[in-house]
């Protein structure tokens, strides 16, 4: 991510939590309040350290800090997030449910909205039955 689009998106209010190993940031997730639900956003795991357990973490943390239910936007070609986020209790919503969501909730292109997923958390889930 470029540093401009980085400032970008904290002064929209994405908030980013950062992992270290040994003084080196190996990982970033953000999350951030949109109405009624919180966003993750931006989730990065350094290549090299991938597989350990770090997202994990990051995800924990985020999940604790959220004050709303959580929703997921992700590429829907990116099988191993979307793997990654059912692993840990999310569940992908269906095609027309993310229609709605994404231009109600993130600001991004069409093109990336009509090649994106959402995923949502059971709390979401409960308060929207309609949708799981």
């Amino acid at each position: 991510m470029a540093k401009s689009e980085l400032e970008h998106e904290m002064k929209d209010g994405v908030v980013f939590w950062g992992y270290e190993d040994s003084g080196e940031l190996i990982g970033v997730m953000g999350i951030q309040d949109v109405g009624e639900v919180t966003l993750i956003r931006h989730a990065y795991i350094r290549t090299s350290v991938q597989w350990r357990g770090i997202g994990g973490k990051l995800l924990s943390h985020l999940r604790k800090l959220a004050k709303n239910p959580l929703l997921i936007g992700t590429w829907a070609n990116a099988t191993w997030a979307i793997e990654f986020y059912e692993k840990h209790g999310f569940e992908l919503l269906p095609a027309q449910h993310k229609d709605h969501l994404i231009p109600k909730y993130w600001k991004i292109s069409q093109r990336q909205a009509e090649t994106s997923v959402v995923l949502a958390s059971l709390e979401w889930l409960r308060a929207n039955p309609y949708c799981g």
